[in-house]
């Protein structure tokens, strides 16, 4: 059979596998060994198993992966999210649908010392739905809110996925990072003005919260002082060019540690618990880089990536209908995959397409990254609405996955609404990189 040939029919198995519900991983590592091996040899195609798990566990520029997990979870079980929910709520919880709003605005902050939506997620829904419970917040704006306002750590640096694309494309991770933070704010004004909006036209959804006085909302902002500071570690050293990613990620991991010491927030269970979770993290993600890594591979000698580039570029369309249509592909793959999975399985056949139209890889990290973001809340796989649902469940045994699935609607149309600013105002995402070099 044809290379070509031999490509289509290894993704046809490839989505047959995953049906089965098997591991993303291991189906990338089967069908790109088996592929390989078929087009090459069999001793190739062990060669490339063996090399390709070895370079990626050994890989030092893969090591920001466990250290940024590592520092999300010291700040979880250091108490971090409690002290950032407490002063988004000093500032935004006298206004209907301001608890809302301060879990949003909470779960930015969160993600800029953890990384990962699910955790982000998870973290704050402890914190912030029996708040919003308590104040009868409705199941569908309390859970939504949170499950919505977790997937932006996903973009907020440090992010896990941002990591995994710059190594897989080769670009500077600490650009990715930087070109993260003015979309992390801008999502998170739409979202709260989305919350505002559906508050005002049914208050019942949010009724409103405690007012604090001017003194009392000043002595809440002690709470962020933690996470200003590690922040300004991480990504101030890297904007200026004191550390690498990796230096930056020890750095972070080391601040948060001293901090959780010092302020005697930190047991020595808790640190265990940090360790064995980001171990399990960790694990899996590099699985999932090495599995994308044997897989890219299998399509780059079926040279299936070369010719999908020249049969777009053969098309007479503008590059901005082509860059809709692999957004559109982005956005359904996401809603049955999740988005770090599918960026490691698609970055191999788009990637080239992209960088053949002129689009800059930079901000296409980003675009994806939010477009991917959809999917966390989105059924069928919608993974941060499922996590939400089983932290939520302790505290209003009623809610359904419905209501949680209806309350991310309105956060839906805002991550929407942000896309279209991003192609418009390109430079929104490319700004802050561009000052960096």
């Amino acid at each position: 059979m044809e290379p070509t040939t031999i490509g289509i029919l290894g993704v046809l198995i490839m989505l047959a596998l995953f049906l089965t519900r098997m591991p993303v991983a291991y189906v990338m590592t089967l069908v790109g060994v088996s592929g390989f091996s078929m087009l090459i040899s069999m001793k190739g195609g062990l060669n490339l198993l063996s090399r390709s798990f070895y370079d990626t566990f050994s890989s030092y520029s893969l090591s920001t992966i466990p250290l940024f997990i590592l520092m999300g979870q010291l700040a979880f079980n250091s108490g971090i999210s409690r002290k950032l929910y407490s002063t988004a709520y000093h500032f935004l919880g006298h206004i209907r649908g301001g608890l809302a709003m301060a879990t949003v605005a909470a779960c930015t902050a969160f993600g800029s010392v953890c990384g990962s939506s699910p955790a982000t997620a998870a973290t704050m829904a402890t914190v912030g739905i029996p708040e919003m419970k308590r104040y009868g917040y409705s199941n569908s704006l309390a859970a939504g809110s949170v499950a919505s306002g977790g997937g932006l750590g996903m973009i907020m640096p440090p992010s896990v996925v941002l990591i995994v694309y710059g190594i897989l494309t080769e670009q500077s991770i600490g650009a990715l990072f930087v070109a993260g933070i003015i979309p992390s704010i801008v999502l998170t004004i739409l979202f709260i003005a989305a919350i505002g909006i559906i508050c005002s036209r049914n208050p019942e959804l949010g009724p409103k919260g405690d007012t604090f006085t001017f003194a009392e909302k000043m002595k809440s902002l002690a709470g962020l002082m933690d996470t200003i500071l590690v922040f300004a570690l991480v990504i101030g050293g890297m904007f200026f060019g004191f550390f690498t990613p990796n230096e930056s990620a020890a750095v972070g991991v080391l601040g948060i540690l001293v901090l959780g010491i010092i302020k005697r927030q930190l047991s020595w269970q808790a640190f265990l618990n940090s360790l064995y979770e980001t171990l399990r993290t960790s694990c899996m993600v590099l699985f999932l880089v090495a599995g994308a890594v044997i897989f890219g591979k299998f399509l780059a000698v079926t040279r299936i990536p070369f010719n999908v580039a020249e049969w777009t570029a053969s098309f007479d369309l503008h590059p901005l209908i082509i860059m809709t249509m692999i957004l559109v592909i982005y956005f359904i793959g996401g809603c049955f995959m999740d988005a770090l999975a599918l960026i490691m399985l698609t970055i191999p056949v788009f990637y080239p397409v992209v960088t053949s139209l002129g689009f800059d890889p930079i901000w296409f990290g980003v675009i994806i990254v939010l477009v991917t973001q959809i999917g966390v809340i989105t059924p069928p796989v919608g993974i941060n609405v499922y996590v939400v649902y089983g932290m939520a469940r302790k505290f209003s045994p009623d809610i359904t996955l419905e209501e949680i699935f209806k309350g991310t609607m309105p956060f839906l149309l805002a991550i929407m609404v942000g896309i279209i600013l991003f192609a418009i105002f390109p430079q929104l995402i490319l700004f802050l990189p561009e000052a960096m070099y």
